[in-house]
C-alpha cells in the first residue's frame, strides 16, 4: 500500500468516526504517539495497545459530539498531514472546539510516529 493509498483510507475512517479501527488498522505494534499538551495527555505514549487506551479515555470523556472536519490528507514521501476539528461537549468541562494538525509517519505500510499540534 502506498502513503497515498493509507491517507486517503485513513481520512475515510477517521471522518466516518471510526477512530479505534484506524488505529488498529494502520498503527505499528511499537507506535509512538506525541502530544504538545501534557495537561490533556501524557507527551508521549508508546506502544498500540497504551495508545488505544488514550483513545478510549478521550472518546469516554466526550458527552456529545456536534460536529467533526477532517482535511484531505497531504502526502509527502513517507508522511502525511491533515487537519482534524472536533466539536464536542465534555464531561465537565462543557463545549469545545479545538483544531489540530496530525502528522503520521510510515514505515512499512504502517504508522509508526504520530504527532499532534495544536
Amino acid at each position: 500500500m502506498t502513503t497515498q493509498e493509507i491517507a486517503t483510507r485513513l481520512v475515510s475512517l477517521l471522518r466516518a468516526g471510526s477512530f479505534e479501527e484506524a488505529q488498529k488498522t494502520f498503527l505499528a505494534e511499537d507506535a509512538v504517539s506525541i502530544e504538545p499538551n501534557t495537561s490533556f495527555f501524557p507527551e508521549k505514549t508508546e506502544g498500540l495497545k497504551n495508545i488505544l487506551q488514550k483513545g478510549a479515555n478521550f472518546r469516554a470523556s466526550i458527552e456529545k459530539v456536534n460536529g467533526l472536519e477532517i482535511s484531505d490528507p497531504l502526502v509527502a514521501g513517507n508522511s502525511i498531514a491533515l487537519t482534524f476539528t472536533l466539536d464536542a461537549d465534555f464531561i465537565g468541562n462543557g463545549r469545545i472546539v479545538f483544531t489540530e494538525i496530525c502528522v503520521f509517519s510510515v514505515v512499512k505500510d504502517k504508522i509508526v510516529k504520530e504527532v499532534y499540534f495544536y
